[in-house]
Formats: C-alpha cells, structure tokens, sequence
C-alpha cells in the first residue's frame, strides 16, 4: 500500500513512498526512514491491521499443570492466582490493546521504531506500554506482559514473516533477565537466551466472537538453558493475532482469544 502525503524541508519534499526501506534489527524487519522525514506516525501510516486508534480486546485463562483453570486478582502491587469459579471485583478478566497515535515510547527511546500499543487490564487505572512491528514483511508483537501475564515473556512472542505460506519457516532470538523470573513458574538468575523456531503450518477457519475469521497457524518454540516453550498463534491478515495458545515452562498453558475489536482511522 502506498502513501502520497509528504514533508516540505526547505526547498525539498520528501515523498512517504520514497521515504522508507527496510532493514532487519534483532532479526525483525523493520521500516527505515529518511532523516529529513520527521512524522511522528511514519510507523503507523501504512498498517493495515493495527491502525491509530484500532483496539484489540483479549479474553484469557490459564490452566495449571494439573488442568485446574484459573484467572487472576489483583492484590495490592502483586496478584495471585483465583480459581475461575470464584472470581470477584478485583479479578482480572480480560486486556485491551489499543493503538496509539504519534510515537510516545520515542521520550524514552529515541530510535524505538514499532507502532506504539497500550496495553490496559480491565481493573486497573493504569496501563503500559509497549509495541507491534507490522510492515510487508513481518508482523510481530509484544504479548501483554503485566502481573501475571510476565509469564508470557519466556514464551514465543506472537510473529508471522512473509510469505504468508504453509511450509514457511525461520528462526529469531533474544536476551531475557532474571526481572521475568517468578517462583509462580520459575526462577532463575542472570540472562538466559532464547532461541526460536517458527513455522507456518496450515490455514483454516476458526470460530470466534467475531465470527469465522480465516487465519495462519503459527507454530512456534522456545528453547533456552531453563527449558522450552510453544505457542501456537492463528494470524488473521484482518485482525491480527486472533487466538493465542501458550505452554508454559512449568507445562502449564495460557490462553488469550480476541473477543471484541474495533477499527481506528
């Protein structure tokens, strides 16, 4: 898809669609930019999926290694698990992620180069931030990652990479500290470094709160010196990562499944 609107520097235009290339940074391809192109939204101006103001809402549970399901409340400035028989106002039911306009994380991190997500869990005023990589090259996102779901951190994170066919396959990698570790699953010290596999394994239509939306299977494994985990993540070309199904590092599992969406500008 491209964009005709432009920046006037001087006597010079420089044009969006002349303005980016792509290169890869940590094994993702991202989106490279002009410096005289200065637009607070050049990250976000050709998404097709996670457009400014667009909002993801997720539905979630996690089940134990011995298959008992639970959610989880909020206890001061930490939480604990709830049986999801037995929930009550300070139960965590669901997370919204929402798309946000300009490139906030850019005060702390001048270089950050994803659309800016943030990320808001349904009983508390506050909310995080953090972001999504989508070009025509690869979609890959940052999980929610709050309370309970810093669980997610060790787990594949949610990708898919072009082309979008069955059969696809490639690799990624990344640096995690001892910050993601909770005796709740695992502890550990010091750096561990996970080494992903991903593969594209079918196309098929599922149900959902959104109807029948067709999607790509992504498989995918972790493997570090603690252990491995999976995901498994159905891709929509529509709405992003409508299904995702994790195995944790203790062999318990987390579910999250997109209940509600709405489309921004």
């Amino acid at each position: 898809m491209l964009f005709f609107t432009c920046t006037i520097v001087g006597q010079g235009v420089v044009s969006r669609k002349n303005a980016n290339s792509f290169v890869t940074m940590d094994g993702i391809v991202v989106e490279q930019f002009d410096s005289l192109y200065t637009d607070e939204n050049k990250f976000n101006l050709d998404n097709i999926i996670f457009k400014v103001g667009s909002s993801f809402k997720y539905s979630y549970e996690y089940m134990s290694p011995a298959n008992e399901k639970y959610l989880f409340r909020l206890v001061y400035d930490s939480w604990q698990f709830v049986d999801a028989t037995k929930i009550d106002s300070s139960t965590v039911k669901n997370v919204t992620i929402k798309v946000l306009n300009g490139n906030p994380m850019a005060i702390g991190i001048p270089n950050y180069s994803q659309t800016n997500l943030r990320y808001q869990l349904d009983v508390m005023k506050s909310s995080t931030i953090s972001g999504v990589i989508e070009n025509k090259k690869n979609v890959w996102m940052h999980p929610p990652r709050d309370r309970f779901f810093e669980i997610l951190e060790i787990n594949p994170f949610p990708y898919i990479k072009a082309p979008y066919e069955i059969g696809n396959k490639w690799e990624w990698s990344l640096s995690i500290g001892d910050l993601w570790s909770d005796g709740r699953w695992m502890n550990w010290n010091g750096i561990i470094e996970n080494f992903y596999t991903y593969e594209i394994t079918d196309k098929k239509t599922i149900l959902t709160e959104l109807g029948n939306v067709e999607c790509f299977v992504v498989e995918s494994e972790a493997k570090s010196r603690i252990g491995r985990t999976s995901l498994t993540a159905y891709f929509s070309p529509v709405y992003g990562f409508v299904r995702l199904h994790y195995v944790n590092i203790d062999g318990s599992k987390t579910n999250l499944e997109l209940i509600e969406y709405q489309e921004g500008d």
